[in-house]
């Protein structure tokens, strides 16, 4: 779902809740500031997951809070894949990482588990890729793996087939 809200605080989790009221399960939630707006109005990007049946009160229910759904795609991502990545993460700013695949437009993280043993250590994160299509899948791959290089990250990729 694309949501368009009043860009002022507390305006997301008024957005986030009514999803929990109906049995939804929040997956992802894509929210970048950019400079300070012009306009009054926020969007964000939710992926979710709900119980068949409970849309239309969702809908409701967001309307009641006064945000405004611009777009609903039904399992827009198809592909998924799931990769470890090993490194200095945080320090190397792990919202980009996922900004520059997510940017893409037919390609979204939509999970990260992320362990960081001491501060001074490398993390791993085990990061999913959901995609539109075979192709976008590898386009988005070919972006995490440029990424890696240029932070010095090791991704660990699935083996094919396997």
């Amino acid at each position: 779902m694309k949501l368009e809200m009043r860009d002022q605080p507390g305006q997301l989790v008024a957005a986030l809740q009514p999803i929990s009221a109906v049995g939804g399960n929040i997956i992802a939630v894509i929210h970048q500031r950019e400079t300070p707006a012009a306009t009054e109005t926020l969007d964000v990007q939710i992926v979710l997951e709900l119980p068949e049946g409970r849309l239309s009160r969702l809908l409701e229910l967001l309307r009641e809070q006064g945000v405004s759904v611009v777009r609903i795609d039904e399992e827009r991502l198809l592909y998924e894949c799931t990769l470890i990545m090993i490194g200095h993460l945080m320090h190397t700013d792990l919202s980009d990482t996922v900004d520059r695949i997510d940017m893409t437009g037919s390609a979204e993280v939509t999970e990260l588990s992320l362990v960081m043993p001491a501060i001074s250590s490398p993390s791993s994160a085990r990061i999913t890729i959901r995609s539109t299509t075979r192709e976008e899948m590898k386009k988005a791959i070919r972006i995490l793996r440029s990424v890696a290089e240029q932070k010095d990250l090791l991704i660990i990729e699935p083996l094919e087939g396997a």
